[in-house]
């Protein structure tokens, strides 16, 4: 890491008289707006954790921190944009695992690499799939979904948001791990993919728990589970899927707090900080839980680099059997 950042630095400071310059910016930061970039379109779920989480930062600095939506290619526009930004401080990103660790090994050519490009400040929460079917299926739990599937190869299927994505992931993952078969029918999102279930196209979804909330509550869908470490708060009569009988069917779609590589090391510590005790604060808490998020494990900072690599891996197998690679 010190390398690396070292490294990177030897350009910058090629310069003459720039070096100071930078220390004297960093030794006052933040002493102008910060822009936080996020690769989705507005009022997604990225909007939902970052906005009023921006707010109360503004409050601890005392500058600006504006949201910056740039979504396309599935992320991937809003990463390469942070990446190619000068690591002062003043552009972060909010990330997904979708465009950090699944895209790229999906699609070859990014002009990015989560190895390389990022420091990686703090876990900010995470968002549960949820498997649902509809209200009046005779399928009542997990078990039975697996017992169903088992009966007949290939007559159960799943909606998800699309190829690629954490709901598909989490489906085949959850095939893999049960030894059944299940058949995937990618939607453009998660309202099309409730639709399907509800009109008999498709079996079941996995799909993001806060997409699909109202539909359980009013019991039109039926939530089998959420695959989550814990219950969703939310959705508190909704077993995880551990719970359920399938443990090691656990994934998040998590929120990851970065920067440029190269991140002045005390801007990493005041960002991570503050961050951790914003999200502490049992406003925010309960905001978090009505929209449907979760905790993640607490991750060092310097262990994120290696957790984003452990999350890269394990999904490896999963992407192959999906078929989307």
């Amino acid at each position: 890491m010190i390398g690396r950042r070292t490294l990177l630095s030897l350009p910058l400071l090629a310069a003459p008289g720039l070096a100071p310059r930078l220390a004297a910016a960093q030794s006052a930061w933040p002493n102008r707006p910060v822009r936080i970039i996020i690769p989705f379109t507005p009022a997604g779920a990225s909007d939902l954790l970052m906005r009023p989480v921006a707010e109360r930062l503004e409050r601890v600095f005392g500058q600006p921190f504006v949201i910056d939506n740039r979504p396309g290619g599935g992320g991937a526009v809003g990463l390469a944009a942070a990446a190619h930004e000068r690591p002062d401080g003043y552009t972060l990103l909010l990330t997904t695992p979708g465009p950090l660790i699944l895209l790229p090994q999906i699609q070859q050519g990014l002009a990015y690499s989560a190895q390389r490009s990022f420091t990686y400040i703090a876990l900010m929460g995470g968002a549960p799939i949820l498997c649902a079917v509809a209200g009046t299926s005779p399928i009542r739990s997990l078990a039975d979904y697996a017992a169903a599937a088992r009966r007949a190869p290939d007559a159960v299927s799943f909606g998800s948001s699309g190829v690629g994505s954490m709901g598909h992931l989490t489906g085949v993952l959850f095939g893999m791990e049960a030894g059944v078969q299940l058949l995937h029918a990618p939607f453009r999102g998660a309202p099309e993919a409730q639709q399907g279930v509800l009109s008999g196209a498709v079996t079941s979804l996995w799909d993001t728990a806060a997409a699909n909330v109202g539909a359980v509550r009013a019991g039109t869908l039926r939530g089998l589970c959420v695959s989550s470490p814990e219950r969703a708060a939310i959705l508190p009569d909704v077993p995880t899927a551990q719970e359920a009988g399938f443990p090691r069917v656990v994934s998040l779609n998590w929120f990851l707090l970065c920067g440029p590589a190269g991140l002045p090391p005390a801007v990493v510590a005041r960002l991570g900080e503050a961050v951790r005790a914003i999200l502490a604060e049992p406003a925010i808490r309960e905001r978090l839980d009505q929209s449907a998020f979760v905790r993640t494990e607490d991750v060092p900072q310097e262990r994120l680099a290696a957790w984003v690599q452990g999350e890269q891996d394990r999904w490896a197998p999963v992407i192959r059997a999906s078929g989307a690679a």
